[in-house]
């Protein structure tokens, strides 16, 4: 028998990381530098889970996930909320001024105001840890990167500041992948994808579905189908589990009026701590 094992996106010390870490703290983290190849090690069998960013409180929806999630044929089984402390980190023996912050774009967008009150230019990585890894790796002495405390310590390189993000009630939200299933809790949320006809009042109709149910929905995106201009996928967030009888006469229903509709899975919600 194998040791599980878990696929982030990002270096060691990338946010991804620390999320999966507050769940799995005995399994072997696996880094990934693409998103893709996160989704390719859980199909591959190489990763046994995956933790994946899905949506940030202040900057919004990481819309890659959702497509990827359209192709998955595994089961989102958990969910994990993430406070985000970014951190401007550089080498101990860094030149003064620090005139370029390094990281991946959403941190970057997370921290636009502090950044242009120190009059850094942002540029743009793969990775907050990875941003700090490469200061270190090729002995940048006048940028600095934008990530976690984790990463700091992991590549023994010096916090010039704590908590720069603009807003301090920043949290991501990550999903967990696997093949597991689970079961109701009581406090449960249901994810799927559906698509439907393109005609007036189609998308209205799903939604009253919802509200003559009482569910609460908690989440909608929609994503081009990038098979026919202007037709969507719908991405949903419900409250409840796919077991509840409500939740099985809603998806019974959408069954009837979607193209298509694919549950993602039904799951415990996160609290934010």
């Amino acid at each position: 028998m194998h040791s599980k094992k878990v696929a982030f996106q990002g270096e060691h010390g990338a946010y991804s990381e620390i999320a999966a870490l507050k769940v799995f703290p005995d399994l072997e983290l696996i880094p990934k530098k693409l998103f893709q190849d996160v989704f390719e090690a859980l199909n591959d069998r190489t990763a046994d889970y995956a933790v994946v960013p899905i949506e940030n409180s202040i900057e919004g929806s990481v819309n890659e996930i959702y497509d990827l999630l359209l192709d998955t044929q595994k089961k989102v089984s958990g969910e994990i909320f993430l406070r985000i402390n970014h951190c401007l980190i550089a080498n101990f023996q860094h030149t003064s001024p620090i005139t370029k912050a390094y990281s991946h774009s959403q941190a970057i967008a997370q921290c636009r105001n502090y950044l242009r009150n120190k009059n850094l230019e942002p540029i743009p990585t793969y990775d907050t840890a990875g941003a700090v890894r490469m200061i270190k790796e090729k002995a940048i002495l006048d940028a600095a990167g934008i990530a976690s405390r984790r990463a700091a310590e992991i590549y023994g390189m010096e916090i010039l500041e704590d908590g720069i993000e603009d807003k301090k009630n920043n949290f991501t939200r990550f999903l967990i992948l696997s093949d597991n299933e689970t079961k109701p809790t009581g406090r449960d949320r249901t994810s799927f994808i559906f698509r439907l006809q393109h005609k007036p009042g189609a998308l209205f109709s799903i939604l009253r579905e919802f509200a003559d149910r009482q569910i609460n929905l908690t989440k909608i995106e929609s994503r081009p189908t990038k098979e026919k201009p202007w037709e969507y996928y719908f991405y949903v967030d419900i409250e409840g589990h796919c077991d509840d009888i409500n939740i099985k006469e809603v998806i019974n229903s959408i069954l009837s009026r979607s193209i298509s509709l694919n549950i993602l899975g039904s799951y415990k919600q996160g609290t934010m701590t």
